[in-house]
């Protein structure tokens, strides 16, 4: 009789194990990859244009000054509208801030219909 028992015990315990086994094999949803995936584009992105704008601002600056006998001013100066400028770019890539629009023209560089003469 404690052979029955020990056998059956036995089955149960390896059918739990291979149901376990099937349970913890279940990937994660390829959503969840692809939402990390656009998360790390979109901090690329944003990081990238900042960096652009300072180093952009601190390479016109450094130039202003060697032209110009200026040193320092001319570097703080365009350094400081660098980051101005990098943190516009971001603030306009996360929507944040409209996109300019001069004069009444749209994207494809036509005016409005109200603004035609």
């Amino acid at each position: 009789m404690e052979d029955d028992g020990s056998e059956s015990l036995k089955a149960r315990r390896q059918r739990l194990d291979t149901e376990l086994l099937a349970r913890r094999k279940v990937e994660p949803k390829e959503g969840a990859n692809r939402e990390a995936a656009q998360g790390y584009a979109l901090a690329v992105k944003l990081s990238s244009e900042f960096i652009a704008g300072v180093i952009v601002g601190a390479l016109l600056g450094y130039v202003f000054d060697r032209f110009l006998g200026t040193s320092p001013w001319g570097l703080i100066v365009f350094l400081i509208l660098g980051f101005c400028a990098g943190v516009l770019n971001i603030l306009r890539s996360t929507g944040a801030v409209a996109q300019s629009n001069p004069a009444g023209w749209n994207r494809t560089g036509e005016r409005g219909a109200d603004d035609r003469k």
